[in-house]
């Protein structure tokens, strides 16, 4: 077994809130706890370092150099799209901490890269990695548009709020061609049935026409997630979404054309940049937006890994006490999945930053009032096909 394979296996192994690893004098590649780094040249322009196997897969594989092919002669990794043949395209929740209880994700994998994605573990179910299998193979659901119009026509459907980006970016880079948001937001219209966005695409902008119209029957809301103002940090930890300045800029967009905009400070990692909260809300209040939400940062399963590789890569010098601020918010782990806390923290850690979010946002007047979106004009779309009654 080569050594490559067994720091994978070593990985796979490794206790849900295993101890803090010391600092390697080397770097990131002699991690074992870690992973592999793949080469920085093949994973240019993505956020996770490594491409571990998913969990459920029964082998972990890793590329090593065996004498007869180079690494440096391996291909870097490219984006594919290949088709998501769903048969429904409404997700259902009943998660008591979260504000929706339906959702539609248009792609599944997320070529922004972000690396703390909560998301990137569901590749695990596809056989892939919620590495950089994640941000590379991703899918599309062009027939979204029809399978959304043909739930809504199912007998007793009862509209409520459909929220859209809260797994995967709608917005994101391939969107521009495939333009399935676009589809699902002319079948929301044309129903009148309200829709809640969060994105970090400055893409947004180009549904303005449609948001405007919807907006002005309380249908849409859109968030747009502004993680840091240092273009450095930004571009590091969410290397393909749009820079902080075109993301502030998009929200000044919406909200000229009248559409609720709420800016979303999340995720916020203690130690890295929970000093630009205030800062944040400061931008995106003189850019018109008048509600404000943030969450801390959440590492369920394999994401934990990613970013602790994300954050010795680029930040070696803060790995530890970042790591001990975020153990303070979650009971002396990694992670707490318990409802109510996750989104939040617990602890005094999770208390200033709640308290600092609080006294910004009553300084800057932001949600003094919430826009609450209406279902008053919902009208069920006829079926595809219907035959009309003889009498």
């Amino acid at each position: 077994m080569s050594r490559a394979t067994s720091r994978v296996l070593s990985k796979a192994l490794q206790p849900a809130s295993s101890p803090l690893p010391p600092v390697p004098a080397g770097g990131i590649s002699d991690f074992a706890e870690i992973g592999v780094a793949i080469d920085a040249e093949r994973r240019r322009g993505r956020g996770a370092q490594t491409n571990a196997s998913g969990r459920y897969e029964r082998e972990a594989r890793a590329a090593f150099d065996d004498g007869w092919q180079s690494l440096d002669d391996l291909p870097p990794f490219k984006t594919t799209i290949a088709l998501d043949t769903a048969r429904k395209v409404i997700s259902r929740n009943d998660s008591p901490d979260i504000g929706f209880d339906r959702s539609i994700n248009p792609y599944r994998g997320c070529e922004h890269g972000c690396v703390y994605c909560f998301a990137r573990p569901t590749h695990a179910y596809l056989g892939l990695s919620p590495g950089l299998d994640f941000e590379s193979k991703l899918f599309v659901k062009p027939d979204a548009p029809m399978l959304l119009e043909k739930e809504l026509t199912a007998p007793g459907y009862e509209p409520r709020t459909i929220a859209i980006g809260t797994n995967t970016d709608p917005y994101q880079p391939i969107e521009r061609e495939h333009r399935i948001m676009r589809g699902i937001l002319e079948v929301l219209e044309k129903a009148g049935h309200p829709v809640g966005i969060v994105t970090k695409s400055a893409l947004v902008t180009r549904d303005i026409d449609i948001l405007a119209r919807m907006a002005e029957k309380s249908l849409a809301k859109v968030a747009i997630s502004v993680t840091s103002l240092d273009p450095k940090l930004a571009r590091a930890m969410e290397p393909r979404a749009s820079t902080p300045p075109k993301r502030l800029e998009a929200l000044r967009q919406l909200s000229a054309a009248g559409i609720p905009t709420v800016v979303m400070t999340a995720p916020i990692i203690p130690a890295l940049n929970d000093s630009e909260i205030e800062r944040i809300l400061d931008a995106a209040a003189h850019a018109g937006v008048r509600e404000a939400n943030y969450t801390v940062l959440r590492l369920p399963l394999e994401v934990r890994d990613l970013f602790r590789e994300w954050l010795m890569a680029h930040y070696p010098d803060r790995y530890r006490h970042v790591f001990s601020l975020i153990r303070d918010m979650r009971g002396g782990k990694d992670y707490d999945s318990q409802w109510g806390s996750r989104m939040k923290g617990t602890g005094p850690i999770a208390w200033m930053i709640g308290r600092r979010f609080e006294i910004a946002c009553e300084r800057l007047g932001l949600n003094r009032k919430r826009v609450k979106l209406s279902t008053a004009h919902f009208v069920q779309p006829a079926k595809s096909g219907e035959q009309l009654d003889l009498f």
